[in-house]
């Protein structure tokens, strides 16, 4: 027994409730304090006017609150080092910020990887890529993709650009050599300076080297010209085939010659950038060749700038198109180099002078005309290649597609 008078209790009416009381609420402000286990970042009870519910993640089977539950412990699941119900221990290996991708069937997505979006070979429809494009090589697809395209466009369009290709490439360069063979004055030259003893020029040397300097550079733009006629008749059937539109042979040497000044010129421009680049030691000049390989291409479809567009497009990607372009250039060089060959051992084997008689004379123009269609698939090797390597280019820079280019074409 104790002096001390007993604690005061609160009365009925003094708005505290009975802690003895089963019919005071739990979580009313003089219930006493949180259960064990509960973290300081709990969020604070309600007003005193209603009851508090069970903190976010508790389930329907936890115990009930209040001094009927016993002791009060951690709730079922509860993890302390985790600070969180349920919460499994971390996989083997897991690293934050994850530097491989989530394990499998963890992350915020599971089963995806790290970097969520579309797989790959997948374009919205619209935007302008298609992995199946006709024409456009997509970035990825590497050289077997470049050399599938160049494939597809000789197969469907080797009906009409073999005849463009005969009529505007080898047609001009066998007729410029049969004229230029038959004025040349070297075997007139040489039998004069072995029918003297006495070492001098021949007679009209200047004028008659005049002339043959006159033939051949005349006789070349002219030849240029027409070749720029086939250039781009075959591009645009090329370009119209890929899209699935048609494409005459009419329709195409209307175009060509419709579009030939401007790419003679630029042509012009960019072989005497080539010639003046040989001079100094060569090099440059090779450097130049392929800077400028995608100049035509670019003056047909952009029609603007056609020289910085080039140079542009082969430092922003220059591996790229070094190896498409050197693949052309070699496929050129054994296309024109072995014909030629041909051509130069079956006129010398008519003689110094194979147009002294028309037996030799007719030999001669058998000769440069079989070789000279020799050369052919040099010429179709060029032009879809570069075509092809131009599109591919393009499609570097931006989305586009077949029907883009057809459209560009006009």
């Amino acid at each position: 027994m104790t002096d001390q008078p007993p604690p005061p209790t609160s009365s009925p009416g003094s708005g505290e409730p009975d802690p003895s009381d089963p019919s005071s609420p739990a979580g009313s402000p003089g219930h006493a304090g949180p259960p064990p286990g509960w973290g300081s970042g709990m969020p604070p009870a309600g007003p005193p006017s209603g009851p508090a519910g069970p903190p976010p993640g508790w389930g329907a089977g936890m115990p009930p609150a209040g001094p009927s539950a016993g002791p009060a412990g951690p709730p079922p699941g509860w993890d302390p080092g985790q600070g969180a119900w349920g919460a499994a221990p971390p996989p083997q290996g897991w690293v934050f910020p994850p530097t491989g991708g989530y394990p499998p069937g963890s992350g915020p997505y599971g089963g995806q990887p790290w970097y969520p979006g579309p797989p790959v070979g997948w374009y919205p429809p619209g935007y302008g890529f298609d992995p199946h494009d006709a024409l456009v090589t997509p970035p990825g697809a590497g050289i077997g993709g470049w050399f599938n395209r160049c494939g597809g466009a000789l197969r469907r369009g080797w009906r009409q650009l073999v005849p463009i290709m005969l009529l505007t490439q080898v047609l001009p360069a066998a007729v410029l050599s049969v004229v230029s063979l038959g004025l040349d004055p070297s075997a007139k030259w040489a039998a004069q300076a072995e029918s003297t003893s006495t070492p001098a020029l021949p007679d009209n040397f200047a004028a008659e080297l005049l002339s043959l300097l006159v033939l051949l550079i005349g006789g070349s733009l002219v030849v240029g010209l027409v070749q720029a006629v086939g250039w781009a008749a075959g591009t645009w059937v090329i370009t119209k085939q890929a899209a699935g539109q048609p494409a005459s042979l009419e329709s195409a040497l209307r175009y060509g010659l419709r579009r030939a000044l401007g790419l003679w010129g630029w042509t012009l421009l960019v072989s005497l950038l080539i010639g003046v680049g040989v001079c100094f030691c060569v090099l440059p000049g090779i450097y130049l060749a392929f800077a400028l390989s995608m100049a035509g291409p670019v003056y047909l479809f952009e029609r603007h700038n056609p020289i910085g567009r080039s140079f542009r497009m082969f430092h922003d990607r220059l591996g790229l198109l070094l190896g498409r372009v050197a693949l052309v250039a070699v496929a050129v060089l054994v296309g024109t180099l072995v014909p030629g060959g041909l051509e130069g051992i079956g006129t010398s084997a008519l003689g110094t002078d194979p147009f002294s008689s028309a037996g030799t004379a007719a030999g001669t123009v058998v000769v440069i005309g079989i070789t000279a269609v020799l050369a052919l698939p040099a010429h179709l090797a060029q032009m879809i290649g570069l075509l092809v390597t131009y599109a591919e280019q393009r499609a570097h820079e931006a989305p586009v597609n077949t029907a883009g280019l057809a459209a560009e074409l006009g």
